[in-house]
């Protein structure tokens, strides 16, 4: 949603890097640069004022002309307003002293509650919460059903004892749910509420009656984050009609300019606390003011990548991958359990989007192809455990039979294997280049004669490696899947990320030790 956004300022904060004193002129122009920027994004005319504003400020400041890098400080300055506008500090739920805590979900018809209340009951029985949904929306037809199916694929109890498409009463039945979870002893109540396609009084008023009867400790306010300035103008409605305290992002993962989204925290004075990005009840996190300005300028979201990647992988059996890696003993069947922990976290295309300078291939990683993964798992699953275990037994006879029960060409199993091998004497290589995954490394890599290839430079990678290892066995020839026949450059990331931290020594890495 906010690639357009992200490529403006990307570009406009580039031009300043390399000057190595500012003008006023150039703070003018960086700053008239951003403020078309955020109109064309549909940002709200006061919010792109406050913003600017704050920025040629502090630019024209000491803060800038004393730095030793202006342009980078100014880019600082930019990050740090811009994760004001969006609230500055992530948002927790506040839940009542004795339970159950009650959160009451309000906005427009359409704009993802249903869905939204699903998603948010799954994310809190992960908390360890034991949620109970609410059917309060007895007017749209068929809500009562379609929040009965998402508590079913949620796993969560839905409290439901009127049909709804027109009948019962919806106060009542918020006033009975409180009654239930005491009852069924579940901590957490979340009321769906109903919506309509516009602000309307009686919408309003019954909001404003299921408020007074459960007491609610979270009102949320859903707002679809496409539908432009119009969610800045009715969360002010529902901020005056009912009151809330605060704000769900849905349907990120739209093509919408979505910068009325980034108005609605500085328009209403009420915090965005959680962020919806697609139709699978996972699609669902807390919203960081701080990591969505980063993706927003294109300096990825690493944070969220890494806690993505805790969930996903078993700890022991990283670290046991690690250990047969630093050996030169990983299997194929090694290689299928990774590659099933990472596309757990979710879509390879999103988490490489993550990372920082992803921005720059976004072409290659809109044409990304997941389906040759699943062509790698069925080779993979197509073999015997034996196979698996050690693929050099694997001859001719065997590739055919293979190919043949996976549903691919003999030529696809000698690519895998082929490059399974290449990738293992690779990472078996810089395990010896750095201390060994676990002291297991093979130090025999490492050439230490004088003035020979490889000292100080870990091994060379096979060819066609582009920055990322195109030897790696999940990935076609010619680097990543769907990226053409080149593959995206990683090595075109910007941030220095091939570049060695000065002073960084790897010797003295060691990855085996626990703390």
């Amino acid at each position: 949603m906010f690639d357009t956004l992200s490529d403006r300022l990307t570009s406009v904060l580039k031009n300043l890097r390399g000057k190595g004193r500012l003008s006023d002129a150039d703070i003018d122009a960086t700053a008239r640069e951003i403020r078309i920027a955020l109109l064309e994004a549909d940002v709200a005319l006061p919010v792109v004022r406050s913003f600017i504003a704050g920025v040629k400020e502090r630019a024209k400041s000491a803060e800038v002309s004393q730095a030793l890098n202006p342009a980078q400080q100014v880019i600082k300055i930019v990050n740090e307003e811009l994760v004001g506008i969006l609230g500055g500090e992530t948002r927790r739920l506040e839940y009542a002293k004795t339970p159950p805590s009650v959160i009451m979900l309000a906005g427009l018809q359409g704009s993802g509650k249903t869905t939204l209340a699903g998603k948010l009951a799954r994310w809190l029985q992960s908390q360890g919460h034991t949620p109970m949904l609410v059917a309060a929306d007895l007017q749209r037809p068929n809500a009562v059903n379609q929040l009965q199916v998402v508590g079913e694929r949620a796993g969560v109890a839905v409290f439901a004892p009127e049909p709804g498409n027109g009948v019962g009463d919806p106060v009542d039945v918020s006033r009975r749910s409180i009654e239930e979870a005491r009852r069924a002893q579940h901590d957490i109540v979340i009321v769906d509420t109903a919506g309509r396609l516009g602000v309307d009084q009686e919408m309003m008023q019954q909001a404003a009656d299921i408020r007074d009867a459960v007491k609610p400790d979270e009102t949320l306010f859903v707002v679809d984050a496409m539908i432009g300035q119009d969610a800045v103008s009715t969360a002010e409605a529902f901020r005056d009609g009912v009151g809330f305290s605060g704000v769900v992002l849905t349907k990120l993962d739209g093509d919408a300019r979505g910068g009325a989204a980034l108005s609605v925290r500085q328009v209403t004075g009420q915090p965005i606390m959680f962020a919806s990005n697609g139709e699978k009840l996972e699609d669902f996190d807390v919203f960081h003011p701080d990591r969505m300005a980063s993706r927003i300028l294109g300096m990825g979201d690493m944070l969220t990548l890494i806690e993505q990647a805790e969930q996903a992988f078993d700890a022991e059996q990283a670290e046991a991958a690690a250990q047969k890696l630093g050996a030169g003993q990983l299997t194929l069947e090694d290689f299928l359990e990774q590659m099933q922990a990472v596309r757990r976290m979710g879509p390879l295309q999103n988490l490489l989007g993550m990372l920082p300078g992803a921005g720059q291939m976004k072409d290659q990683l809109a044409n990304f192809d997941e389906k040759h993964l699943d062509r790698v798992q069925a080779i993979i699953r197509g073999m015997t455990p034996a196979e698996r275990e050690d693929p050099k037994i694997i001859n001719a006879s065997r590739r055919q039979r293979i190919a043949r029960g996976s549903g691919v060409t003999v030529s696809d199993i000698n690519d895998l294997v082929n490059r399974f091998f290449e990738a293992r004497k690779m990472m078996q290589q810089m395990a010896g280049q750095f201390g060994g995954f676990g002291g297991g490394g093979n130090r025999k890599g490492k050439k230490g004669k004088k003035g020979k290839k490889g000292k100080g430079r870990g091994p060379t990678p096979p060819k066609g490696m582009r920055g990322m290892p195109a030897g790696f066995p999940g990935l076609p020839p010619g680097g990543m899947p769907g990226a053409g026949s080149g593959g995206p450059d990683l090595s075109q990331l910007g941030g220095g990320m091939n570049d060695l931290p000065p002073g960084f020594d790897p010797s003295k890495l060691n990855f085996g030790k626990k703390k």
